[in-house]
């Protein structure tokens, strides 16, 4: 169990707020992460050509980035909430129950597909086939995801802190394993090739793609999917305002572009790497990419190092999921605390995680989980940053003292229906509801709260808005001196174990690296992946070491600096 706060129903308090590096190392670990096998090999399947993947994924990635930066990050740094606690401030507690009972579930139903993806690799070691159907064919699938579970659910319950150190540990050497995968199956993909007889440019790359990796077969589906997709895959984060329960850790509103990490590296670069090694698997195993699972590709790629990068490319992606999950059910109930919560939803999520489907269906998932909460997202924004130029009154429901704010249900209920008939009837592809659902919610809330009181002025919130404003006061007097005094406060002298520690780290990155390019050039030979496993070895016992080491270091510069007097003025 955390015995940490975590500020579940108040604003965090400045001495817990994050610095930069933890938020940079969670994007990039959290986002190079399980899904991107999955939906890197499912993008092959999807018959779109390589510019459509190339140029669309660079798009819709920046549009993501925007909405992290833009919108999420300055309201989570603003108001310090979680977004189940700032949604009941906004819609009031009937409100509330109704979107945590929503949001709980879909974000069970994420982590739980990661755990599949985790369990897919582990099942390799017991010699399970692969589990690509709706149910589990063996019943050992079922015990190995159980005990996967177990694992992410004991992470997710030690809270934000720990999720961010995991993260930051195993990220650089998540990104290298999408490149090295794909310099091991580029030599499959050279072969099957006509007229290609090895990569000496980008032309020759562009060739392989368009003929061995993405096969232009639709005609249905192109440029603006791929681009919508890449912007809606985490919509539920960026534009349901998910992410301000993270955000609001990060001592400022820009570390929100952090997001760019996870999003260029993992949802554009693992993207088209794991394509690459889905198309190469699949030749080498004379199947259809459908009949893989994600273990399968990285196992063929990467030896046991695959097998690894999979494990841990799940617990990357289900920890963070659950922890949100296990925050939107705890808030159900003020008795119920994060941590039993987390536990719960992590039972839930784990049986949920014993079933396949929950990955092969993830590209349509992941678009009406987002479209789900986008509607909230933008009553939010709304009510955040419109209201006080609109001349209305923020938090006007709970001062009318309702339980349930009608304005927020109404337009809420109503979007996701005018969302299922846009999409049902064929008007728009489900990728592309995403504007016209956002403005129609915005016009919405606005309009009904107007005529169910938002243009009144309530006495209370006079006295709220001062008691913020001080709050945000003395959270900038702590932030300021906090850069001011870090520059007088003696930092503390790595030791020779450190230091020897930390070059052999990035020596283990290196001979990673060089390893892919040896095994390109050697005709993706396995013989390569046990000099791959050593170095993986190597890179965790250092990096681990030198992470704890520094964060005990760091911690007590903190509390140096924390015991010194702060200036009145």
């Amino acid at each position: 169990m955390s015995s940490s706060d975590e500020f579940e129903t108040q604003p965090v308090s400045p001495n817990k707020l994050q610095p930069a590096r933890a938020f940079a190392g969670s994007y990039a670990g959290e986002h190079v992460a399980g899904t991107e096998f999955v939906i890197g090999a499912l993008f092959v399947s999807w018959g779109v050509g390589a510019g459509d993947i190339l140029v669309g994924l660079l798009l819709g990635n920046l549009f993501a980035v925007l909405t992290w930066g833009l919108l999420t990050a300055p309201i989570a740094t603003d108001t310090r909430l979680t977004l189940y606690a700032y949604l009941e401030k906004i819609a009031g507690k009937g409100t509330i129950k109704l979107y945590s009972i929503v949001n709980g579930i879909l974000f069970s139903v994420l982590a739980g597909a990661m755990i599949t993806v985790s369990a897919s690799a582990v099942r390799i070691l017991m010699d399970i086939p692969p589990q690509v159907d709706w149910f589990p064919s063996d019943f050992r699938f079922v015990l190995v995801a159980l005990f996967v579970g177990a694992v992410v659910v004991f992470m997710a319950v030690k809270g934000f802190k720990k999720l961010a150190a995991f993260a930051e540990v195993c990220a650089p050497w998540m990104i290298l394993m999408f490149i090295v995968g794909a310099l091991f199956l580029l030599p499959a993909l050279v072969t099957s090739t006509p007229g290609i007889s090895s990569i000496s440019s980008f032309s020759d790359f562009y060739t392989i793609a368009n003929e061995s990796i993405w096969v232009k077969t639709s005609e249905d589906v192109g440029f603006w999917h791929v681009a919508a997709f890449a912007w809606v895959a985490n919509l539920a984060m960026h534009g349901g305002m998910g992410d301000m329960t993270l955000l609001r850790f990060a001592r400022y509103s820009n570390y929100g572009f952090f997001s760019a990490l996870g999003m260029f590296i993992g949802h554009y670069m693992a993207w088209i790497c794991a394509g690459i090694m889905g198309a190469g698997a699949a030749i080498l195993l004379n199947t259809s990419i459908t009949s893989l699972d994600p273990g399968a590709v990285a196992y063929q790629a990467l030896g046991t190092c695959g097998i690894i990068a999979v494990i841990i490319a799940g617990w990357t992606t289900s920890n963070p999921t659950i922890y949100r999950a296990g925050l939107a059910f705890s808030s159900l109930n003020p008795k119920w605390s994060r941590e039993k919560s987390t536990i719960v939803v992590g039972v839930v999520t784990t049986i949920i995680a014993c079933f396949p489907f929950v990955f092969s269906q993830l590209l349509g998932f992941v678009g009406i989980m987002g479209l789900m909460m986008a509607p909230v997202g933008a009553i939010i924004v709304a009510e955040h940053w419109l209201f006080p130029k609109m001349g209305l009154t923020r938090y006007w429901s709970f001062y009318k003292g309702n339980n349930t704010n009608f304005a927020a249900i109404v337009t809420w209920l109503s979007a996701l229906l005018l969302s299922y008939i846009l999409e049902q009837t064929g008007i728009l592809h489900l990728f592309f509801l995403l504007i016209p659902i956002w403005i129609y919610s915005t016009v919405a809330y606005c309009s009904l709260a107007v005529i169910l009181g938002a243009k009144e002025e309530y006495e209370e919130s006079f006295s709220a808005e001062k008691a913020e404003t001080k709050r945000k006061v003395e959270e900038k007097r702590y932030l300021d001196s906090l850069t001011s005094r870090g520059k007088n406060v003696s930092k503390v002298k790595s030791s020779p174990l450190v230091l020897v520690s930390s070059f052999l780290a990035v020596g283990a990155l290196v001979a990673c690296f060089s390893i892919g390019v040896l095994a390109y050039f050697d005709g993706g030979s396995s013989n390569w992946h046990m000099p791959l496993l050593v170095s993986t070895i190597i890179y965790f016992v250092t990096a681990s070491y030198v992470y704890f080491s520094k964060s005990k270091a760091s911690e007590a510069m903190s509390d140096e600096i924390a015991s010194s007097p702060v200036s009145e003025s």
